[in-house]
């Protein structure tokens, strides 16, 4: 009984189920975008998380506010736009590189704070900056001049959203509850994705449909791990056992998509890794 109790109150251990969860989510989403648009994609992942959100609004009683609603609104485009350049990127380049991509999104974050929140960066900080900004050079590989460099945009637009959405958050965390947050950002992408999916839109079969579901549901449990993991541990600590995602997507990208990454891949993700475990250890300091 203690040894559960322990493991419930992991953050450790919240952080590794949601990294695994989310990596889950992300081979479902390329196995699917053979056959489905990643904007249908997005619809589906969107309204399912919208509906099951509202039954956890429902059940812990968790109101809507009155106040904030521009601020709640700007959060879920921040967060619908990400979704969708996100989506876009898994589906149309090797999951490694796309998940490398979209993890500059701390970069985003303390740039945004700086210039919105007004928070002061240390100066050590900006010194780790060129790793990161390299690293991504080297994975989005633009001296190919490949449609691969043009989709890898995307992912850089993703980390863009991403961190965009992570200062809205910041902001509304204070005075909203973290459903309602998350509701705004379900609906929001709903809505957006109607019309960008309306001239792809495609009937799912049955395994396909299956495929979504799952993509809904996993997807939201990520969401409730990730949330216990920061709300049990030291952030900074979340933040860098986080990168263990990028380990599972490599293995799923290998395992079922016969993906292997370069030695651009691999020196480029090496670098943003380490550039963001540093950044993430200068901003704790």
């Amino acid at each position: 009984m203690i040894i559960v109790q322990n493991i419930k109150n992991n953050g450790i251990i919240y952080a590794l189920l949601s990294s695994l969860t989310f990596s889950i989510m992300n081979a479902l989403v390329k196995a699917t975008a053979s056959s489905i648009s990643s904007n249908e994609i997005v619809f589906f992942r969107s309204i399912i998380g919208t509906i099951l959100i509202l039954i956890l609004m429902k059940k812990d009683s968790v109101s809507f506010s009155k106040a904030g609603i521009p601020i709640l609104m700007l959060r879920g485009c921040c967060g619908a736009f990400y979704m969708i350049a996100y989506f876009y990127t898994i589906s149309n380049m090797p999951l490694l590189d796309a998940i490398l991509l979209v993890n500059m999104s701390p970069i985003f974050v303390l740039l945004f704070s700086s210039i919105f929140l007004k928070e002061k960066l240390p100066p050590k900080m900006y010194g780790a900056l060129p790793i990161v900004f390299i690293g991504a050079i080297l994975t989005i590989k633009p001296f190919s001049y490949s449609t691969f460099s043009i989709v890898a945009i995307f992912g850089i637009l993703s980390a863009v959203f991403s961190g965009a959405a992570g200062v809205c958050i910041r902001f509304l965390s204070e005075k909203h509850h973290t459903y309602e947050i998350i509701f705004y950002f379900m609906l929001t992408a709903t809505l957006t994705s109607i019309p960008l999916m309306s001239n792809s839109f495609v009937v799912p079969n049955s395994l396909e449909l299956f495929y979504l579901i799952c993509i809904g549901v996993v997807s939201l449990l990520a969401q409730v791990f990730l949330t216990k993991a920061f709300t049990h541990e030291n952030p900074v600590v979340v933040e860098i056992i986080r990168y263990i995602g990028i380990v599972y997507n490599a293995f799923w990208g290998f395992a079922f998509f016969n993906e292997t990454p370069d030695l651009y891949a691999i020196l480029g993700g090496i670098l943003i890794v380490v550039g963001c475990i540093l950044i993430n250890k200068l901003k704790q300091k």
